[in-house]
């Protein structure tokens, strides 16, 4: 149904065929064919979704196409879908979440022609590098050159942007080029080009060292990768007509559309890990809206194991808060780990009573539900108040008075007396006042000595260094020390004066 060349008609009439079509091997046909000789229902879903290849969570895929704006109703299809799909280039590109590669097709001329008018308007660099004229005649309006120059620019602005981290500046640039630089206003050419270029922040310069000489007998690197990549390799097939879609190496068959397009490259992503622009309700149906897809849910929560996809729902026990969930994800779904207290209680008891809260969650150990000290009880359902008092676990010196509280228990004493509870018994409290000043007479007592003894040590210290010093100088009257020069001997130098 894709003709190389097309007029008005042919695409109208192209556009109302709408039977679809996909190739499928002998064996499965010839089951299809017996099944419906026996009379039996046949139903057929036309589904690429798996067809596609989905080994990660980015999808790389290429588009081969022109800047050509007067091929007729083709380039004019092929530049709507760039301007319409730009947007959600460029939000999976800037989120990591795709490669794209932007590819345009060219023939050489063969060596017979070169020096023919034809090849002469239609190729670069002696014939190497060649496009069809845009208006079919090589006596009037712009050349194949021209468009094969454009082409090769539009390939270097993406490689400057691509290597300045900004893959996706390439829409731009094709969609503004588009509008401010057609064939039909006479715009289509460099300086048009460098405007553009520059109004988007790419470097001209860059731009035209890239590009190198199309006059020159020699190969263009950037031309011939190009040419390069248009053999086929793997499965992919060669690249024959334009436009062509490849997603994940895989030649896309289908309607050159944003919605078929869009999903048919959120079909290469591995499950689970596709970015939000293929979840929206006008790409897939969210399964997990109709009674949670049939995962397990937590009744009174928005907690579920369904997680939407773009090929279905997946049953996974989530991670919600930060606490993983961990299970079949079909029937039970179970929170573990730090922090599984603080997702409904980890599905044990609690309760709260005068301001004071109680919880048998363990967020450590194997049993995950045990009463606290001061309850009895499962642990899950119950957790019960014992009663300290009544059971004598507490309060058992003959003046103490025993109360139970909620978790705990108050003791107290008759009289004057004070408790002590890490003995269990009751003292005078005027005892306790006296050992308490005794304790802080003590602590003084103690500190003045040591104050004491450090000052006489300082004394003493002080005192044999001066007597050491006073000694040190008056031997040194009559006997030189090794630390010191020899002293004058001024009794001798007197008498020689005299």
């Amino acid at each position: 149904m894709d003709l190389p060349r097309e007029d008005h008609e042919e695409a109208i009439y192209i556009q109302n065929i709408t039977i679809p079509s996909a190739l499928i091997d002998k064996k499965f046909g010839q089951e299809l064919k017996e099944a419906v000789s026996r009379g039996e229902m046949v139903n057929v879903n036309l589904d690429w979704r798996e067809a596609v290849p989905h080994p990660d969570d980015r999808v790389e895929y290429e588009l081969w196409t022109n800047s050509n704006d007067e091929c007729g109703p083709k380039c004019d299809a092929l530049m709507d879908f760039i301007k319409d799909f730009k947007g959600a280039a460029q939000l999976l590109e800037q989120g990591g979440y795709s490669q794209f590669t932007p590819h345009y097709i060219t023939w050489y001329c063969p060596r017979a022609f070169i020096l023919s008018k034809q090849c002469k308007s239609q190729c670069i660099n002696n014939g190497r590098y060649c496009a069809p004229d845009p208006e079919q005649d090589f006596s009037t309006g712009y050349e194949g050159k021209d468009v094969v120059i454009e082409n090769l620019r539009q390939l270097c602005v993406y490689k400057i942007a691509n290597e300045s981290k900004r893959p996706w500046v390439w829409w731009d640039y094709v969609t503004d080029f588009h509008i401010r630089c057609p064939m039909k206003e006479k715009k289509y050419n460099r300086d048009c080009a460098l405007n553009v270029a520059t109004s988007l922040g790419i470097d001209s310069r860059k731009i035209e060292e890239c590009m190198g000489d199309p006059t020159a007998d020699s190969e263009n690197p950037v031309l011939k990768k190009e040419q390069d990549a248009q053999v086929g390799k793997d499965s992919r097939g060669d690249v024959t007509i334009l436009p062509t879609l490849i997603v994940n190496n895989r030649q896309y068959r289908g309607k050159l559309e944003k919605k078929a397009v869009l999903k048919a490259i959120c079909s290469g992503f591995e499950e689970t890990t596709e970015p939000a622009v293929c979840l929206s309700d006008d790409i897939q149906t969210n399964e997990c809206l109709n009674d949670n897809g049939g995962c397990w849910h937590d009744k009174g929560s928005n907690i579920t194991a369904c997680k939407d996809t773009f090929r279905g729902r997946v049953c996974e026990c989530p991670v919600f808060q930060g606490v993983q969930f961990k299970g079949d994800g079909y029937s039970k779904c179970e929170a573990i780990g730090p922090g599984k207290c603080r997702i409904k209680n980890g599905g044990c008891w609690q309760d709260t009573k005068n301001g004071i809260t109680f919880s048998a969650c363990q967020e450590t150990g194997d049993n995950n539900c045990q009463c606290p000290p001061g309850f009895q009880g499962d642990g899950i359902k119950t957790c019960e108040d014992i009663d300290e008092c009544k059971e004598k676990k507490a309060c058992q010196c003959p003046e103490c008075t025993c109360k139970n509280t909620w978790g705990s228990y108050d003791c107290s004493c008759a009289g004057d007396l004070l408790y002590i509870k890490e003995h269990d018994t009751c003292i005078s409290k005027a005892a306790s006042e006296a050992k308490t000043t005794w304790a802080a007479a003590w602590v003084i007592l103690i500190i003045l000595a040591v104050a004491s003894v450090g000052a006489y040590i300082v004394y003493k210290y002080r005192l044999r260094s001066y007597m050491d010093a006073e000694i040190r100088a008056i031997m040194a009257q009559y006997m030189p020390l090794d630390s010191q020069g020899e002293v004058p001997n001024h009794t001798h130098e007197e008498q020689e004066n005299a």
